[in-house]
């Protein structure tokens, strides 16, 4: 039967690759998203009969929107570490409270499932040990501890008819049509191919767990489609492989393998303290999840994008916390400039 699935957030780096996904698994999508990067990463869909676009925001939209809804698919949010920090008060509304909101106002509709788009950043400093869904968190973010406390509050709303999952995705990698320049894969893929050159903070001997975009995507629609709603209720399932745990310096050898004359320029401080391996034993355990792209997939797909030109290596919008930054100085000369409400 048909399902209508609602995705906050869904014009962005990922919400513009799950829209397709969508579409081919026969589901009719709504669309809530800012449109803080344009309508160019969904351009393709915006005529779609299936898809529905609405421009607003997860704090303030009418909750009138979810009638007729089976899942809720929640990717909002200031997104990433960086970014988080330029407008604490503005993140803790957007990445905490409004997916509260959103969860809260999903289960009054009557939405069936609640799946929210966690972060293996909450996780932070860790040990030397693989770290899984009950491992100590160890946040070094507002980002990070934003999503913790909207797990938190959000866990106590599962039951028997509102099913709650938490997807705590690994650091993402991949092209999208919504680029980003600011995770470490897509990062120094394109400072190889632009400068010839990466930098790699601390000794480059932090991990990462990483995972490619569309195995992301595969991630939602998997718990989408889970049968037996009971074993996913209220769980969080770290998203990515075992296999996909790097070490910074190892990333960067695998750029410049792809890049063979880049250089790669080492320094031994960082004052990014993120340092995790992640396990995702569980949800290959509990729903047969298997990566299917590697981290040299999306170095090359990336670099064949910049390559052709249909990725545009100078788009402001790839690097967010910049673009963040580029709006709000913008919102102010306009204050600035404005008379009787006009510019000219």
């Amino acid at each position: 039967m048909m399902k209508k699935v609602f995705i906050t957030g869904g014009a962005g780096y990922i919400g513009s690759i799950m829209i397709g996904a969508m579409l081919e698994n026969e589901y009719e999508v709504i669309v809530l998203d800012r449109m803080f990067f344009g309508k160019r990463p969904v351009l393709k869909y915006l005529d779609h009969p299936k898809v529905h676009f609405y421009k607003d925001d997860v704090r303030y939209f009418d909750k009138a929107l979810l009638k007729g809804v089976d899942v809720v698919i929640d990717l909002a949010g200031i997104s990433n570490d960086p970014a988080s920090e330029i407008n604490p008060q503005a993140t803790i509304n957007i990445n905490q409270k409004g997916s509260i909101r959103v969860a809260k106002v999903s289960k009054e509709m009557g939405v069936r499932q609640y799946i929210l788009a966690s972060s293996c950043s909450i996780y932070g400093e860790g040990d030397d040990n693989l770290l899984n869904e009950e491992s100590k968190k160890n946040p070094v973010s507002l980002y990070a501890r934003s999503k913790i406390k909207a797990e938190e509050a959000i866990k106590p709303l599962a039951d028997d008819n509102f099913c709650v999952t938490f997807l705590r995705n690994g650091t993402v990698y991949g092209y999208s049509t919504r680029m980003r320049f600011d995770l470490v894969v897509n990062t120094m893929t394109w400072k190889a191919w632009q400068n010839g050159k990466i930098h790699i903070m601390g000794g480059g001997q932090q991990w990462r767990p990483l995972v490619h975009v569309k195995d992301v995507v595969d991630a939602f629609l998997l718990v989408m489609q889970t049968q037996n709603l009971s074993i996913i209720n209220g769980q969080a399932f770290n998203v990515g492989s075992n296999d996909q745990n790097y070490q910074i310096w190892q990333i960067a050898n695998m750029v410049k393998n792809a890049i063979p004359n880049t250089e790669l320029e080492f320094f031994p401080s960082d004052p990014d303290r993120r340092d995790y391996r992640v396990c995702c034993d569980k949800i290959t355990n509990v729903l047969g999840f298997k990566t299917k792209k590697t981290v040299t997939d999306g170095i090359i797909e990336i670099l064949d994008g910049l390559k052709s030109g249909y990725i545009d290596a100078m788009d402001p919008s790839n690097i967010t916390v910049k673009y963040y930054k580029y709006l709000l100085e913008a919102e102010k000369a306009l204050r600035e400039i404005k008379y009787k409400g006009k510019i000219f």
